[in-house]
């Protein structure tokens, strides 16, 4: 970037990083506890004890780098107030804490603003020397530093996603510069980080060996099979090796390989997380509501067997569907599966080179949301991130649907409350955000699907 690109991105990253500071004193979440909690933990207790304690409800489930990473920023907490550090001081919140744990926040995003450089040199391409405020780069900048969903998720409901986030940016932006071992390291360290980005692995991993441990020379992007190189397959094994077992190792040795796996992937926790995140299963559920209303309306169903609000209580458990068959943690494995299958399928054959890569990443993790197994609602932040699109960002029926977005709300959060169906019905709002947010993921969802699919059709129409 030339003095100027830099001067203004630079301006940028400082606005947003004020603005951040301006948000320390705002609302936070449980999350906020969450992490004082394993604070405290990573800095009292020896590494055998970490997936084990459970003092608080908010125990470790994240993987072993982000508890490292927790117990680095504990070093530092101690000298703000160790009280914070104290594993019986559940929901302590001296001013000192507050303003260190939004300050970690701040500091770790200097990641994130790094790799959104880096992606912006990536969509500059041999103009990389030019100035930043080229259309494409600037606007990729303003969307990605200024995201709003990010800045609520961090910044206000508190976690440390920016971090991630950059973790992830900067290996798609060192695959896009053909870096590859540099990618699929940091790729493999993220995932040890955070296990949500599973979701994008499969995208990873067939772009490393078709790009990786494939060549071709030929115009139509085909394999040529006789090109394959076992050097890179074996430099990308060993990556990935080296990366588990100094996650992992520790854990092995000690024989609590099965107990960290436990906390990372707590099945018990039910189908959807207590506020419905706006994909498949919201809308299966509804149905499944509605047909129970209907059932009982027309005493086809026992209310004594059917739990009130079970599914909306705003608790996050098991629970049962009335009438549709449940939903399995191996159902949602198969769905995901099929759905990631096709985008997968077009990524090995049809690769386009780094867009072709995005694309998949993009409906790998959309996929992932519309039929993973307790998905979170924050976890669409995994596809907006990378989505980049060159057309014009609305038409009249996408515009139309985000527009009543707003008398939905006014009903919900207003209205609602103060009619007498809140007391007998207070999964109304619930169900109604969900639902109405889920049909515009998914028509999104199914939108971005065609495109890629009718794009990669025409790219090889033309090459035959």
């Amino acid at each position: 970037m030339a003095a100027g690109g830099r001067g203004w991105f630079l301006a940028l990253a400082l606005g947003v990083s004020f603005l951040k500071c301006l948000l320390i004193p705002a609302y936070y979440s449980t999350d906020f506890e969450v992490h004082r909690n394993w604070l405290a933990i990573t800095h009292n207790l020896p590494i055998s004890q970490w997936y084990y304690e459970a003092t608080s409800e908010w125990t470790l489930d994240y993987p072993p780098f982000f508890a490292w990473f927790e117990c680095a920023l504990s070093h530092v907490a101690k000298y703000f107030d160790p009280k914070m550090l104290v594993i019986e001081n559940l929901n302590y919140t001296s001013r000192a804490t507050i303003l260190f744990q939004r300050f970690s926040v701040i500091f770790t995003d200097i990641l994130f603003i790094y790799a959104v450089r880096e992606c912006c040199r990536c969509v500059n391409g041999k103009r990389a020397a030019k100035d930043v405020l080229e259309k494409p780069t600037f606007i990729l900048a303003v969307l990605l530093l200024w995201n709003f969903g990010l800045l609520i998720v961090d910044h206000i409901h508190f976690q440390y996603n920016g971090f991630l986030f950059g973790l992830m940016l900067l290996s798609v932006a060192r695959l896009c510069q053909k870096r590859y071992l540099e990618g699929a390291l940091l790729f493999a360290v993220l995932l040890h980080f955070k296990h949500i980005y599973i979701y994008v692995a499969p995208a990873y991993g067939i772009y490393l060996l078709r790009s990786y441990c494939f060549t071709t020379n030929n115009a139509d992007g085909s394999l040529k099979w006789r090109s394959f190189s076992v050097l890179h397959v074996t430099l990308l094994g060993l990556i990935v090796c080296l990366v588990s077992a100094l996650s992992l190792g520790p854990f092995i040795v000690l024989g609590q390989l099965h107990q960290v796996i436990s906390r990372l992937f707590p099945f018990k926790r039910g189908l959807c997380h207590a506020y419905w995140a706006p994909n498949f299963w919201a809308l299966y559920n509804a149905v499944d509501k509605a047909l129970t209303i209907f059932g009982l309306k027309c005493n086809f169903l026992d209310p004594t067997k059917i739990p009130k609000a079970s599914m909306t209580g705003g608790l996050v458990q098991e629970f049962q569907h009335t009438v549709l068959p449940c939903v399995t943690p191996l159902a949602t494995l198969i769905c995901t599966f099929i759905s990631i299958l096709p985008s997968i399928f077009c990524l090995w054959f049809k690769p386009q080179g780094p867009r072709g890569f995005l694309q998949c990443l993009v409906l790998c993790a959309l996929s992932s949301f519309m039929f993973g197994w307790h998905v979170h609602e924050k976890a669409i932040l995994l596809a907006i991130l990378p989505l980049r699109r060159e057309r014009p960002l609305l038409n009249w029926l996408e515009t139309i649907y985000l527009i009543q977005l707003v008398p939905l709300e006014i009903f919900c959060e207003i209205i609602f409350p103060l009619t007498p169906w809140k007391r007998h019905f207070p999964f109304v709002p619930l169900l109604l955000t969900s639902v109405y947010c889920a049909l515009g993921v998914t028509y999104a969802w199914l939108k971005l699907y065609v495109s890629v699919l009718t794009e990669r059709i025409s790219v090889r129409q033309k090459a035959e």
